[in-house]
């Protein structure tokens, strides 16, 4: 299985800026004026440019306003003080703050386009910490 990564975005240019600052992604390929690919994540990241306001699932219209979703992406990093001060400055903004757990350390943030992150830093073992 291939697993890509699509994300709606109402401005495609600001949202490419904001996940090449905060994550060190790259820019791959764009598709025409709508689509871009970012790299350097485990599977491809597809900015998707949908105006607010579009059906984004039958009778469900598009918002960018922070938003609950079951799906969110989560990030691991080697230093997450410095990751959270990178994602900041690029402009996500923190919904916690850090909290440690046995496997290591976590903070939720929210992208100016609706969508859930989190940032981990595993410690020791990682999930094996806890795994049954």
């Amino acid at each position: 299985m291939q697993l890509l990564i699509n994300l709606d975005v109402p401005d495609l240019q600001a949202a490419e800026t904001l996940y090449r600052q905060a994550f060190g992604l790259t820019t791959g390929r764009r598709f025409g004026d709508d689509v871009v690919e970012l790299l350097g994540a485990q599977a491809p990241i597809y900015l998707i440019r949908a105006a607010a306001g579009s059906d984004g699932a039958p009778g469900s219209p598009r918002h960018y306003d922070r938003h609950w979703t079951p799906v969110h992406l989560d990030v691991v990093v080697e230093d997450l003080d410095a990751a959270l001060a990178t994602a900041i400055q690029a402009g996500l903004h923190p919904e916690t703050s850090i909290r440690e757990a046995r496997w290591g350390r976590i903070v939720r943030l929210a992208d100016p386009f609706g969508h859930g992150w989190c940032l981990l830093q595993f410690i020791g073992r990682g999930y094996d910490e806890i795994a049954t």
